[in-house]
């Protein structure tokens, strides 16, 4: 089942997210509708805080930058659970987007090499490193589950300007093609 992306704006964005155990209820379920819900949007990562969830849930599906790496052509993840234990190397630019931000998009810094515990889709336990894109992904994804967003890493020269856009989003003034809740409609 597709549904709604939460728009910029919404608290639950803002909030840092809590664990689940493997017992959450409908899981496998939410999980099956996060990924349909971030193919329908032509994304390549969405976090439970985007539908509405502050729970530390996020999914992955880097295949569409495999013309930028093909590695990343069978990379589709999910993240429970997940805490960033080390982020490493000279920090790197790459211009980022997010579905809850919609026509918004902005030169993010973040280091290109991160190490990672989660949890997957069946509770088992992993610890691994990921570098280049699929870092990157990983961290803006992991960044939603912390209560952040790709627009706090930017200026506050570059927030103060994007200011009305964003104001426009959360009264949903803006026009996309997948379904979104916004906040101040």
């Amino acid at each position: 089942m597709i549904l709604p992306i939460v728009a910029y704006g919404d608290p639950v964005l803002k909030k840092k997210a809590v664990d689940i155990k493997e017992q959450y209820p409908n899981l496998k379920e939410l999980i099956d509708n996060m990924f349909d819900t971030m193919e329908n949007a032509n994304g390549v990562g969405l976090a439970a805080p985007q539908i509405g969830k502050a729970i530390r849930l996020f999914v992955i599906d880097a295949s569409p930058f495999e013309d930028k790496d093909p590695e990343l052509a069978d990379f589709v993840q999910v993240f429970i659970n997940a805490q960033i234990v080390e982020e490493s190397g000279k920090e790197w630019v790459f211009n980022e987007g997010c579905l809850s931000i919609p026509t918004v998009r902005e030169d993010i810094m973040r280091k290109p090499t991160i190490l990672i515990r989660y949890y997957d889709e069946h509770f088992d336990y992993y610890e691994e490193e990921f570098s280049g894109l699929a870092a990157r992904i990983i961290q803006h994804e992991y960044d939603h589950i912390e209560g952040k967003l790709f627009t706090d890493r930017i200026s506050a020269l570059k927030r103060t300007l994007l200011k009305g856009k964003l104001n426009d989003i959360s009264k949903g003034k803006v026009d996309v093609d997948y379904k979104m809740k916004f906040p101040k409609k």
